[in-house]
Formats: C-alpha cells, sequence, structure tokens
C-alpha cells in the first residue's frame, strides 16, 4: 500500500487534490466543483495509509490501554479516508457516471481490504479485549460503555478471534462480496435506465393525470420521439400509470416489466444472487453461527431471527386477512364495470385507487394539486421550527454536486449554527432509485470540547416540473418526504460526543424510528393547512379533503403491509439457507410465498433481482424488517403526541433530548422508555394501519418478553 501511495502522490500532490488539504468552504462543505475522479483513490490511499499509522500509533503506546489513548484514538484515526468515502459513495448512488464506477472497481476493494486488516489487527484488537474484560471496574459513562463492547464486539464479528488460515479466507469473502455488490448495483441501474415503454397512441393514455402524460411526452422528446410517449421503471413514471391508466395492457406491461427487472439478459441478476448467499453462508459458518442471517440479527434489537419473524407474523396475519377484503371489493366493482377478468397484480394499484375514489370520495389527481414539491419543503421545514426551534437559511452560493441541489444553514433559535442540510429530489438517469438520507461530514465533540456540526443530505426520485405545472407530488412522495427529513433531524440535531455514536450511527431496528415518527405530522390537519395550496389558485387545502383524507388513511393497507412484511420475511428466508449448492431464486421466492400463504394478487415489493436492500449491500440484509420493527416504535411514539398534542414542547423536547440528540451512546430502548415511559407494544402500528379496530393486543414486542 505505501508503494502505491509513493507512487500517486508523485501525480497528484496535496495542493492538487481537495481531500488532501483542509477544506476552505463555508462549514466544510466538499468543494465539489474541485474534485475530479483522478482524485480519489489517490486520496483513498493517502487516507489508508494514515489511518494505518495512526492505529499503528495505538498499538505501539506503552501505556496501558484507556478509553483515551485506543477507542477515543481510533474513532479519531480517519479524518481523510472519512472525507474521499463519504463524497464518492454519495455521488456514486445519486450522480455516477462511466468514470465513477470504473473508479469504484478499484476503490471498494482497497476499501474492503483495509477495513478487514484494521477489524482483524491482533495489536488493536488485544487493546481493545483489555479494555473490554476490566469494562465493569473502569467507571465508563454509557456511551463509554456502549463504545468499549461495540468495539470489542465488532471485532469479533469481524474475524479478529479467527486463526491465520479462516482470516485469510474471511479477508477473501469480504473481497468478493464488495465485488459482487458491485456488480448487482450496476446491472440494477443499467437495466433500470434501459426499459421504455413507449406509447404511440394518445388514446392509450386514459385516466392518466396531465402532469404524468406530460413528464411522459417531454421523456420522448428528449428522446428524439415527439409524436410519441416514453414510460420508463422510475417510480414516478412507474406507479401512476399502474395507478391510473385505463389501458389494462399498458398496465400488464410495465408490471411485468417492473416485477422481472434485472432478471434475464446481459444485465441478470440471478447469478450473482445465487454467488451472494452462498458466500454469505460460508461467512457466518466460519464465524461461528448456524446462518446468515443468525449473524446479522444478533447486533440490532431483536438479537436472533425468531424475534424478528414472530414481530412479523403478529402483522402478517392480520395483513393478509385485510388484502382478502381489499381484492373482494375490487373485484366488485370491477364486476359493476362490466369486466369478467380475475383481479391480478398489476391490476391491484388501479382497482385500490377506483375504490379509494368510490368509498371516500377521493381523487389523488386532485390531492396532488396541493402538494407541489416547494410548498412540502416549506411544510417540512415549518414541523422541524414548530418542533424544535430550527430554521433553514438558504445558502445559494454553496458548493453542490448537481445543478438540482439546494443547500441550507439550519439554524437554532439563537441564530447558531446547527448543521448544513441539502436536498436532492428530481429523479435522473445517473441516480439510483429510492429515497435515502446520508452525510458529508459526521457530528461529534473533541478533545477541546468543541462541537464540530454535521453536513446532512436528502436525496429523493420525484418528477420534475413540467412546462405547465410544478413538481407534483403524492400522497406517498409526501409520505417519503417527511420520511427522509426525519432521518435528516436524526443527523442535524445530533448531540453525541463520539462520530461513532452520532446521529444516526445507532441499531438498524432503531435508526427507522426518527424517519417514520415524523411521517405522521405530513397529514395532520394543522400542518397540512399551512403548507397544502393548490398551485393554480393558491387555495388552502379544504376541511372537506382533508376529511377525506383521514378517512382513508388506512385503505389498502391490507397490500401496502403484505408487500412489505412479505419482503421483510424473504429477506430472513434467503439469510437461513445453508444448503446453498444450486439456488433457484425464482423456485425460492415462491417457495416462500406458498409457505406464507402469500395471496396470489400481491407480489413481494421487492423481487430478489432488485431487492438492493439485501443484495446490495450488508447495510440491510436480513434486516429489511427494521421498518416495521421501528414502526412498533413510531406508531406507538406518535400516540404519546397525540395524547399531548402534536407540538406539545415538552413531549417535543422530549423526543429530541432521548432520541433525536443521543444517536446510539445509549441503548435504544432505554432511550425510547425515556421518552415515551414504558416499553412499546405492536397494537398501536396495528390500529395505525387499520388491520384491528381497538386495542386486540396487549403484548410486548418479541425482545421484550
Amino acid at each position: 500500500m505505501s508503494a502505491a501511495t509513493n507512487t500517486t502522490s508523485q501525480m497528484n500532490t496535496s495542493s492538487q487534490n481537495p481531500f488532501l488539504k483542509p477544506y476552505v468552504t463555508n462549514y466544510g462543505i466538499p468543494p465539489f466543483e474541485d474534485i475530479k475522479a483522478e482524485h480519489y483513490l489517490p486520496a483513498l490511499e493517502t487516507g489508508i495509509a494514515q489511518q494505518n499509522k495512526a492505529v499503528a500509533s495505538i498499538i505501539a503506546n506503552k501505556q496501558k490501554p484507556t478509553f483515551e489513548n485506543t477507542i477515543l484514538a481510533l474513532d479519531h484515526s480517519g479524518e481523510t479516508l472519512e472525507k474521499v468515502c463519504y463524497v464518492f459513495m454519495a455521488l456514486d448512488e445519486s450522480n455516477s457516471t462511466p468514470e465513477h464506477t470504473a473508479v469504484g472497481e478499484k476503490f471498494y476493494p482497497l476499501l474492503t481490504a483495509h477495513n478487514d486488516e484494521v477489524a482483524m489487527n491482533p495489536g488493536l484488537f488485544k487493546r481493545i479485549k483489555t479494555l473490554y474484560d476490566n469494562r465493569n471496574e473502569a467507571g465508563y459513562t454509557k456511551a463509554q460503555m456502549l463504545a468499549v463492547e461495540k468495539a470489542y464486539k465488532s471485532m469479533v464479528r469481524s474475524g479478529a478471534l479467527l486463526n491465520q488460515k479462516d482470516q485469510a479466507e474471511l479477508k477473501a469473502i469480504n473481497s468478493k462480496l464488495s465485488d459482487l455488490y458491485q456488480r448487482f448495483n450496476k446491472n440494477l441501474l443499467a437495466a433500470t435506465n434501459e426499459y421504455r415503454l413507449i406509447v404511440d397512441n394518445e388514446n392509450r393514455l386514459g385516466g392518466l393525470p396531465a402532469n404524468v402524460v406530460a413528464s411522459a411526452k417531454e421523456k420522448a422528446k428528449e428522446n428524439g420521439m415527439p409524436d410519441k410517449w416514453i414510460f420508463t421503471l422510475h417510480a414516478p413514471s412507474r406507479l401512476p400509470l399502474l395507478q391510473f391508466a385505463n389501458d389494462r395492457q399498458l398496465r400488464h406491461d410495465m408490471y411485468t416489466a417492473y416485477t422481472t427487472l434485472a432478471s434475464s439478459g446481459k444485465y441478470n441478476n440471478y447469478p450473482i444472487i445465487a454467488e451472494i448467499i452462498k458466500i454469505r453462508a460460508r461467512k457466518a459458518a466460519i464465524l461461528g453461527y448456524p446462518h446468515y442471517a443468525a449473524y446479522m440479527t444478533e447486533k440490532v434489537m431483536a438479537k436472533n431471527v425468531k424475534n424478528a419473524e414472530d414481530l412479523l407474523m403478529q402483522i402478517w396475519k392480520p395483513a393478509i386477512a385485510k388484502v382478502a377484503e381489499e381484492v373482494a371489493e375490487m373485484q366488485s366493482l370491477s364486476n359493476k364495470d362490466g369486466n369478467s377478468f380475475k383481479i391480478e397484480p398489476w391490476d391491484y394499484y388501479y382497482y385500490a385507487e377506483k375504490v379509494r375514489k368510490a368509498k371516500y370520495d377521493l381523487d389523488e389527481d386532485e390531492v396532488s394539486q396541493y402538494f407541489p414539491l416547494e410548498n412540502v419543503r416549506k411544510g417540512i421545514f415549518e414541523m422541524a421550527n414548530r418542533l424544535y426551534g430550527i430554521t433553514f437559511v438558504e445558502i445559494p452560493d454553496a458548493p453542490k454536486y448537481d445543478p438540482e441541489v439546494t443547500v441550507y444553514d439550519v439554524l437554532d433559535s439563537e441564530g447558531k449554527h446547527v448543521a448544513v442540510f441539502m436536498t436532492d429530489y428530481f429523479t435522473r438517469p445517473s441516480k439510483r432509485q429510492g429515497a435515502w438520507m446520508s452525510e458529508f461530514k459526521g457530528s461529534y465533540i473533541d478533545d477541546k470540547g468543541i462541537a464540530h456540526r454535521p453536513i446532512i443530505y436528502n436525496v429523493c426520485n420525484f418528477s420534475h416540473p413540467t412546462a405547465d405545472a410544478p413538481a407534483l407530488l403524492s400522497i406517498d412522495n409526501v409520505a417519503t418526504m417527511f420520511h427522509e427529513f426525519g432521518h435528516g433531524l436524526h443527523g442535524m440535531l445530533s448531540r453525541a460526543k463520539y462520530k461513532s455514536q452520532a446521529g444516526t450511527n445507532t441499531d438498524r431496528d432503531f435508526v427507522e424510528l426518527p424517519s417514520q415518527i415524523h411521517e405522521h405530522w405530513a397529514m395532520e390537519p394543522e400542518l397540512l393547512k399551512s403548507f397544502a395550496r393548490h398551485y393554480k389558485t393558491g387555495e388552502t387545502i379544504p376541511d372537506d379533503l382533508i376529511a377525506k383524507l383521514q378517512a382513508a388513511s388506512t385503505h389498502n393497507q391490507g397490500f401496502t403491509t403484505t408487500e412489505l412484511a412479505g419482503a421483510a420475511l424473504l429477506d430472513l428466508k434467503w439469510g437461513q439457507l445453508t444448503n446453498t449448492d444450486s439456488i433457484d431464486v425464482e423456485s425460492f421466492e415462491r417457495e416462500v410465498a406458498s409457505q406464507l400463504n402469500m395471496p396470489a394478487e400481491v407480489q413481494y415489493r421487492y423481487r430478489s433481482p432488485y431487492f438492493k436492500h439485501v443484495f446490495g449491500s450488508d447495510e440491510y440484509s436480513c434486516g429489511y424488517y427494521t421498518y416495521l420493527w421501528a414502526e412498533v416504535l413510531d406508531t406507538d411514539g406518535f400516540e404519546l403526541f397525540k395524547e399531548k398534542g402534536i407540538f406539545d414542547p415538552e413531549t417535543a423536547r422530549s423526543f429530541r433530548e432521548n432520541v433525536l440528540e443521543m444517536g446510539g451512546s445509549e441503548d435504544p430502548m432505554e432511550l425510547f422508555i425515556k421518552f415515551r415511559g414504558r416499553k412499546p407494544t405492536p397494537d398501536a402500528l396495528l390500529r395505525n394501519r387499520g388491520l384491528i379496530e381497538s386495542k386486540e393486543l396487549n403484548v410486548n414486542t418479541p425482545e421484550h418478553k
């Protein structure tokens, strides 16, 4: 590694490479306009060398191990590495280019190999083990105790206790997995961008909202087809077509294209999935676990697969019962229209919308006209101001990685800087599907007591404005915007002392609490009236429309819950697979669906070839269930706000101080109990989704039995 660093340093001196010198921008925002593809690898190699030197210094320290000279020193050992990884990984997801992808083929293997070397370093492990073995007599704070315990367990889980032969195999496995994840993601992005559903007859567009048709027309013009309409697999194009298009064949074609995404041809992810499953099973075996799911669930709130599956099955059974009711309503409506066909999966979105309109007189196209993106942005900022006293001031001249990014200075009630917040809301071919939050700089408090504040960003995939209308958001889009902003608040408001515990650095099944609880404010009348205004007239959303939204809030939740819980259960089943000699992905999916008695009209939210959470990285592998696990917490927690008032200052202060500011510096369940006053139960979730009428359940979530 040192030879590589010496070579590249001759080509790229620190004066030329933005990552190898202090950022001189306001608040330390990365100078994106100065960063080139050729800067990443030299900066990565330099960062690796610097951290290796820091780790060697920790090990060589003749003083006995202390929290400060070992755990804290390690926490502060990778500044350059953090800088380059934050930017490279962010742009790899949101603004990727062929040049960027080519760099990634070298970047990720180097980073994976380095992380393994640190995680399995025997000298470092010896010092951390000494601290761990003597932790009960050390007088640590709760945050320090957690940091020591997690550092020790992380190294054990990374192979620190293995012999050299097994460590070598584990390193090879991790390197191979890194390559497979990159190939999976590359295939998925390419397959998504390649598909186009071309319509050449305007009569086939009946039922579609005007803004959706306009977007399809503009997409066709971009592709040199001014007399046609193009729909893509990106959500802002795909979902409205499935929801509103009267042409059943169009719905069938779009649904089929999506559910077979990346499952054949040159972008086929099936072989990659089979290899990932096989290698993960071997990794678990080397580390002494019965299967990969046991390895992954051990480190979070669930503690084991059984607890995760038990919670999912409490939700699954009432959800599929609700699906039967929903399908019956759809079938009845279809029959009344004179149709003779049976409701199929590609009919679900369409007839669910028809039932919603018939039952609640609610037209989502009408509703979306009250949700221009800029108005919803004002809504999330007002929510944050009323709950936590923070304001957002745009920084128009701040560095940006894309012209569509907007940058804000986040200020507290006294006008002091809290964080930088960036938004990147519109879809583009270089951006992967979905929505997410991350950071360009984390927060922490240094040895001198100085608080270093974070740079947080939100990424979504909403439709662009058209020539005739601004970007209009669906109800689901609005919920997504509030969700990701909730993650953002977790990062922005963090006051945790240590980098490794700040913001969203907490258990995976707790991290969704701040995001999901803030979704509840989106449709609360008190906030809605402040931001939901018709894009043409400026009229505030009327009370009768709010009443319809409230009445329809649990509509189609059988379908929504079933596809989500089904995907979560499929994820856990993949993780428990140990017979990996011959893997047929489609057969395995069908087998799991059969075991669950999954309704024929519902598909997994993500089928395996495009299940990026599970096969695009380790991040959510055997952990997709965490969205529902956290929903137990968020629905129970929001009921306290409903009892006290949704903007009750004391309740907001308690949530901020006990959850948002604490990050991962205390046990997550202890933090929840401090806020809520008791342990959570699943019945609030089931009530919120309309799956039970009253408190029919009175049990704790599995890990608290």
